[in-house]
Formats: C-alpha cells, sequence, structure tokens
C-alpha cells in the first residue's frame, strides 16, 4: 500500500495530515507591504490563511526559521495573528486574524494618506502653474475638460485665505463638482479656517426644494452670506480677489466643458465689480430652526410676543420672495396651512396686504 506521506514527500511531525501547500500568487508580489507590512511578514501571513493552527515549523519554506519566528511575533503584534497552545507546555500555533478586521484599517489610512497625497499634488501643480502664468505674464489660463476644471476649483478653495465669492445660475445640465461634493471637499475645510464665504444663488433653487435648497440653509446656519436674486448673468467663483474661474462658453459646457482662469488683470476688477453688484442687488437668506414640520394647530402666532419657529421659517423665505407653494415645500407643511399662518399674522399685525406684513416683521425683532 502506498504511504500518503511518502507521495507527497512530506510526513508531519505532529501527527496531523499534512496541509497542500498554498497556491501561489501572480509573480508573487507581495502587495500587502503596501500596507505596511514587511516582506517577511507578507510571506508568512500568507502562509498562516491557508494554514490554520500552524507551527512555526509548518510554515518553513523560503525563509529561514529565525526569519519566520521574528515575522510571526510582528504579525501577532500588529493584531494581523494570534497565538495559543493546546497544552501549557505545548509548542505555540498561530493562527491568521480575519483579513477584513485586520487589515481592513490599515487599508483604511492608506487610502486616507493617498487622499492627503493627491491633494497635496494638486496644490503643487496649481501652484507651477500660477508660478508659470505669471511668468510669462499671461492675465487668462483657458482649462479643458472637467477633471482639469474641478482639479483647478479644489485647489483655489483650499488655497483661500480671506474670501471665496461665487456667483450660482441654475445649472440645466452637470458642473464639474456638484455643490454637496464642493462642500464636502473644500468649502467646509475654508468655512472651518475662518474664510468668508459669500454666494448670489437664483431664486429657482428655493423655490424648487430638495438637496441643494437644504444644502444653503445648512451653509448658512454655518456662517455663509447668500443672497438671493431673479436672475445670475454667469456662473463665477472668486478667491481673495486675485484669480476667478468662469466658463469660457456656457453652452458648450454639456460636451466639452471649458473654463477661464482670470489672474489679476483689469477684467478681474471688472468680475469683481460684477459680483459686489449683484449680490447688493439680493436679498440676504437668514438662517431659522431647521427642525421637523410643524403640526397646523402648534404654536399658534398669537402666543407671547414673538412667533414660533414655523412662522419665523415661512417669514425668512417670504422675504427671499418664494411662493406660498414653495415656502411649504421648504417647511415641510401643506399650501393651505402656509396661507393660513400668514392670514394669522397679518389679522394679528392688522395688515391687509403681503407688503405690510413685512414692514411690520422689518419693525419686529422676529427675524434677528
Amino acid at each position: 500500500m502506498t504511504d500518503p506521506e511518502a507521495a507527497t514527500g512530506h510526513r508531519s511531525g505532529t501527527g496531523r495530515a499534512p496541509v497542500p501547500a498554498p497556491r501561489s500568487r501572480a509573480a508573487d508580489d507581495p502587495l500587502l507591504t503596501l500596507l505596511g507590512l514587511g516582506a517577511d511578514e507578507d510571506a508568512v501571513y500568507h502562509l498562516l490563511v491557508d494554514r490554520a493552527d500552524s507551527e512555526p515549523a509548518d510554515l518553513a519554506g523560503r525563509l529561514d526559521p529565525a526569519q519566520i519566528q521574528l515575522a510571526l511575533n510582528a504579525l501577532v503584534e500588529r493584531g494581523l495573528a494570534s497565538v495559543h497552545r493546546e497544552q501549557p507546555d505545548g509548542r505555540p500555533r498561530y493562527r491568521a486574524a480575519s483579513p477584513l478586521l485586520a487589515l481592513g484599517p490599515l487599508l483604511e489610512a492608506r487610502r486616507t494618506a493617498l487622499h492627503r497625497a493627491e491633494f497635496l499634488v494638486t496644490d503643487l501643480a496649481e501652484r507651477h502653474r500660477m508660478t508659470q502664468v505669471r511668468g510669462s505674464g499671461a492675465p487668462v489660463e483657458v482649462l479643458s475638460g472637467a477633471t482639469a476644471i474641478r482639479r483647478r476649483l479644489i485647489a483655489m478653495q483650499q488655497r483661500a485665505r480671506r474670501e471665496v465669492c461665487a456667483l450660482v445660475p441654475l445649472l440645466t445640465h452637470p458642473a464639474a463638482i456638484s455643490a454637496v461634493d464642493n462642500f464636502d471637499v473644500a468649502e467646509r475645510d475654508s468655512m472651518a479656517r475662518g474664510v468668508l464665504q459669500r454666494s448670489v444663488v437664483v431664486r429657482e433653487y428655493l423655490e424648487q426644494g430638495g438637496g441643494d435648497a437644504a444644502l444653503l440653509r445648512q451653509l448658512v446656519s454655518r456662517g455663509q452670506q447668500i443672497a438671493v436674486v431673479d436672475e445670475v448673468p454667469i456662473k463665477m467663483v472668486m478667491v481673495d480677489r486675485q484669480v476667478a474661474l468662469l466658463p469660457l462658453d456656457p453652452e458648450r459646457d454639456e460636451t466639452e466643458p471649458t473654463a477661464l482662469v482670470v489672474h489679476r488683470s483689469g477684467l478681474l476688477t471688472a468680475l469683481v465689480a460684477l459680483f459686489e453688484r449683484c449680490f447688493a442687488e439680493g436679498t440676504l437668506m437668514r438662517a431659522f430652526d431647521d427642525g421637523g414640520p410643524a403640526g397646523d394647530g402648534a404654536g399658534r402666532a398669537g402666543q407671547g410676543d414673538g412667533i414660533d419657529a414655523l412662522d419665523r421659517r415661512i417669514l425668512t423665505l417670504l422675504r427671499v420672495g418664494l411662493t406660498d407653494a414653495a415656502i411649504a415645500r421648504q417647511v415641510g407643511v401643506g399650501h393651505r396651512t402656509v396661507q393660513r399662518r400668514l392670514s394669522a399674522l397679518m389679522r394679528r399685525t392688522g395688515a391687509t396686504t403681503r407688503f405690510q406684513l413685512g414692514w411690520h416683521t422689518a419693525r419686529t425683532d422676529w427675524l434677528d
């Protein structure tokens, strides 16, 4: 009868059946070194994944016993392996920890580091480009493609020191970066650094409701100054009055986005004046309590000297010119509820028109 151990060319000194050799990896690349493991640790961890409860001798191969033991000690210290003994005086056995649980945090940390490195490269590229522009004396650059525009926009905001100004029309096609992504990637950080944020947006953003309107309310509550107007002539972002980014041809953005980067020049001075004029002509949004929808009978306007949160929200949105239907969508109540609330406020103040109600609101501290 053929000895199965002799056929494999291996006889276990532990009395257990031999463990099949692990499958070789393509090119045997030590990929886990990308997560901070040494090459020996990488090799031994792969062996442990395929050979549970192994003694150091079971892992013998291209590494000598001393290298294997050092790698095992390092894996245990990192939490990538555990060691136990079947008997108090027995030989130590090693078991690989779950790759998802053990390597997941290392992968996330490396992903975060790469993300930071990506922004560093973007910032260095922006600084290099600006140096080249200053050296050439050209006041205007041309950027082609959504990726290049997105990177420049993010880099500009990350380098802002005093102020970021924006003109925001109602877009009919996808932008290089959405408002929500821009807030997460760049705007939140610049606001945390104390950079003043001023924006001019069209009223339709608020009338449509949805995520963009909710984001505007969040930005106002965080201190951003947002003026609401009927129309914005062009989309633009300007940083520290030193550089501005705007589309070369808004009609072509849907198929072939191209942007202009305007540096200090007479053209930039004109863009500064354009923004200030639009901002001055708009109506500033005010922060208000953004709690859940209130019932129609909750907190009637006649209670006390002030008004409740729902009435304050309604008047705040009425102030920037929203219709009753748009206000209802924003605050999460019915159209008729908004009308009844406004009628109650008009009776309380003795106003016979919405204009008179607005005049009374301006004389009180209801929206202050």
